[in-house]
């Protein structure tokens, strides 16, 4: 019985299917192949570890400059907002104010920032943080019709009118109002002034969020055959004022940033304006607050945090460290690899 025949495998394949004869598909392209020595990775690691340890030493002691006061609000025990705090679980409440009283023992230099802050709130809980429609607040006008399903149970009210803004984000917009007063000697009070100019991020303002283009001159048209979102007291033409108004009201920007986690805080406005350009003088203050926002249903609490600014941004004591801990780390390990390299250096020189 004759054996099959089969193609001798050093046959080379035909002209017309062999690679090009270039240097990027024959593989000869020039390449650097550092030989890893001990010469060159001990100086590598020591200069890392220095670096980082510098760079982590300046962000601590920045952060250690930054001056910050936390006044907690919640309305817990005997506090000035409790009875504020009680009220605030009913569905249907009466404007409830509150003041906290407080002192700085030394100034605060401008630019001064005042957060809100809000625990045991989880933003990144994913059906919430998807529950918007972006295209809507881009300012499309169909999508102003049609919200997207992602946006449900805030879809569309019981009459199954669209809701602008649509979502679980949108709905639990943050709206607790503070006005910060100085207190002088004689028992007056003057009126901080706040800017809330340029609180949100340059992004969100000027391409992620838009208004829809007026209907003769008049927003309020634009948004015709929308609703306002359940828990809002006025629809989103009437928030904020000016060019500041609608879906491009800052303070609603910076609520739709969700934040990673459950404790955060977010920018309300910085103190730069009238007699307090060069900040918050030491001495006595009163911050009256307008008490809307429940966070005892879900056991969380609110303040507010006055903070001055470095070049580094907010007090971050963590990024400090943990430059410091990665420098340190190299340092050692570059020692470490050092004294392995005298140890068996004899080891080198026989081979």
């Amino acid at each position: 019985m004759a054996a099959a025949a089969f193609p001798s495998s050093s046959s080379s394949p035909p002209a017309q299917q062999r690679p090009d004869n270039t240097a990027f598909t024959q593989q000869r392209l020039p390449a650097w192949q550092p030989l890893l020595s001990a010469g060159t990775v001990l100086p590598l690691f020591f200069c890392l570890g220095v670096a980082f340890v510098a760079l982590g030493l300046g962000l601590h002691f920045s952060s250690a400059t930054i001056r910050e006061l936390e006044l907690d609000y919640t309305g817990l025990g005997d506090s000035s907002c409790a009875r504020c705090a009680n009220l605030s679980l009913q569905a249907l409440h009466p404007p409830c104010t509150c003041e906290l009283r407080f002192s700085l023992a030394e100034a605060f230099p401008a630019p001064v920032c005042l957060y809100y802050q809000l625990s045991n709130y989880y933003q990144n809980n994913r059906r919430y943080s998807v529950s918007r429609d972006d295209q809507q607040l881009s300012g499309l006008s169909w999508a102003l019709r049609d919200p997207a399903e992602e946006c449900k149970p805030y879809r569309l009210n019981a009459t199954h009118t669209p809701i602008a803004p649509c979502g679980s984000v949108a709905n639990s917009l943050f709206n607790d109002t503070f006005d910060l007063f100085y207190v002088f000697s004689n028992g007056t009070k003057g009126l901080v002034p706040m800017d809330k100019r340029g609180i949100s991020w340059w992004t969100d303002t000027n391409i992620k969020f838009h208004n829809p283009e007026p209907v003769n001159d008049s927003l309020a048209l634009a948004f015709e055959g929308t609703t306002k979102p359940p828990n809002w007291p006025v629809p989103v033409y009437e928030l904020g004022s000016g060019n500041n108004t609608g879906f491009v009201n800052e303070d609603f920007i910076v609520w739709m940033r969700t934040a990673a986690l459950p404790t955060f805080r977010k920018l309300y406005s910085r103190i730069r304006l009238a007699n307090f350009t060069m900040g918050l003088p030491r001495g006595n203050y009163s911050l009256h607050i307008t008490y809307n926002y429940p966070v005892l249903s879900f056991y969380g609490s609110k303040k507010v945090i006055f903070s001055t600014l470095s070049w580094m941004g907010g007090k971050n004591p963590f990024l400090g460290i943990t430059f410091l801990v990665f420098g340190s780390i190299c340092i050692l390990t570059g020692f470490v690899m050092l004294a392995v390299h005298i140890k068996y250096q004899h080891l080198n020189e026989m081979d």
